[in-house]
């Protein structure tokens, strides 16, 4: 089979999971189920002689009508749709051994990721010593992320060498984090606290995967956990929020203090912990009820496309230039992120085969928005490093916005294509898989490369 028979093929095998997808019937094993016979039947088909093309259709239409597939599997576990938003279970609704210590092993990745971050109390390194605070600012992302991907590797029975790929990613970053003499007032140190995380945020995302990273699907699997990760964590912080208000004032009248035992305790451990629980909700709870983030997103999508046309409005109207301190260059960057969070879960939730409609356009022109603005933050930062020199900050924000110029640029154009009719929908989903790599360069190169490079200032 030829590279362009295979490119064919995995488009018309995405088209079939796309709208596979929207069936809420089906849970998520189930469709990765329907898919492994799919494709084990098409390479049966291709051997035999068949062209990919003509495989496919046969294959497809041998497994049944997708409709009639996904209302077999609601009639054959109707009871899961229920029990799955409290347990966990197997694809036939029967718990078996593994799915039984699923909650328990989450517990203890859990109770793990809390004990973690006390660990260093014991050796005289208490968070809540001032002269402390650095060490877990530069750690926090150690603390949090590395029982994270110890539980996926778990989870998803990687290999030995994907683990070892693992810890060697989570020693760098270690090392990295406490090798490096920097001082707290140091701008590196700064760029390593926001920096690291994303890079080992982005180890998770191998773990997640299983090891697949090269798989465009499994990253932009990734991708989408990703996004109800972040509204599940932000979910349970809440409800910890409410949590710490009561416990404080409800001792506090009956004459105990406990604002010791929250700052100390339940609030830093409960974060920890919380990252995990987060990700087990979201690993139960797919396709049970409609993700959130991609309906987030068409929410959001309108009121940031008219809040940049605004902005973009006031900069002309007023002929004010973009400030280039490093606050405003945080809500700039973070902002241009949100714009690129928005396309991305948008197309995460897309059927690939529907034809473009007034959402695709009003996604392009959230993104041409963003990349003027980008353009016109790096005019901005380059006249201040032109005049002044370089810094580590200045450095680090030219670099992150050159990273998403070259990211909104290419997908304008994919999208401007889209909707003009001439190119397909599955090139924006490809190269947004593919640009994860290039952010955790990134990243990388900020943490290990830019403290030695700044002489640690």
């Amino acid at each position: 089979m030829t590279v362009d028979s295979n490119s064919d093929l995995e488009k018309q095998i995405a088209e079939w999971r796309a709208y596979m997808r929207r069936r809420r019937e089906l849970h998520q094993p189930d469709a990765e189920e329907l898919e492994d016979h799919l494709r084990d039947r098409i390479a049966e088909l291709t051997a035999a002689g068949l062209h990919s093309d003509e495989a496919f259709l046969i294959a497809v239409k041998r497994m049944g009508s997708l409709d009639e597939l996904s209302r077999e599997f609601a009639r054959e576990h109707s009871e899961r749709l229920w029990k799955q938003l409290v347990l966990t279970g197997d694809g036939d609704g029967t718990p078996t051994s593994r799915t039984r210590r699923e909650l328990p092993t989450m517990i203890a990745f859990a109770v793990a990721a809390a004990v973690a971050f006390k660990v260093p109390a014991l050796f005289g390194v208490d968070f809540t010593d001032d002269n402390n605070g650095g060490f877990y600012l530069r750690n926090f992302g150690l603390f949090a992320l590395a029982p994270l991907a110890a539980y996926f590797a778990w989870r998803r029975r990687v290999s030995p060498g994907v683990i070892g790929v693992l810890v060697a990613l989570f020693a760098l970053g270690a090392v990295a984090a406490n090798a490096y003499p920097m001082s707290m007032d140091s701008q590196t140190i700064v760029l390593t606290m926001i920096h690291l995380p994303i890079a080992l945020w982005l180890v998770v995302g191998v773990a997640y995967t299983g090891g697949e990273w090269r798989s465009d699907r499994r990253r932009m699997d990734f991708i989408r956990f990703t996004g109800e990760w972040f509204i599940y964590f932000v979910l349970i912080a809440l409800g910890g929020g409410v949590l710490t208000a009561f416990t404080v004032g409800t001792f506090s009248a009956i004459g105990v203090n406990a604002e010791t035992f929250v700052g100390q305790w339940l609030v830093p451990c409960g974060a920890m912990a919380g990252v995990v629980v987060a990700a087990w909700l979201v690993e139960a709870k797919q396709s049970v009820v409609e993700n959130m983030a991609p309906v987030l997103t068409r929410v959001f999508t309108p009121l940031f496309t008219v809040t940049l046309l605004v902005l973009l409005g006031a900069i002309v109207w007023t002929s004010n230039g973009i400030d280039v301190e490093r606050d405003v260059l945080i809500i700039f960057d973070l902002l241009l992120v949100v714009v690129l969070g928005l396309l991305l879960y948008a197309i995460s939730a897309r059927d690939p085969a529907a034809k473009p409609g007034v959402f695709d356009k009003l996604q392009l022109a959230l993104v041409v928005t963003a990349l003027v603005i980008d353009v016109l933050v790096l005019a901005a930062i380059t006249g201040r490093i032109t005049e002044f020199g370089f810094t580590a900050n200045k450095t680090a924000a030219l670099g992150e916005n050159l990273v998403l110029l070259a990211n909104l640029s290419w997908s304008a154009w994919l999208f401007l294509g889209f909707v003009r009719g001439r190119l397909p929908f599955g090139k924006m989903e490809h190269w947004q898989t593919r640009y994860l790599v290039v952010y955790a360069a990134w990243a990388w190169i900020v943490v290990l490369a830019f403290p030695p490079l700044f002489d640690f200032a």
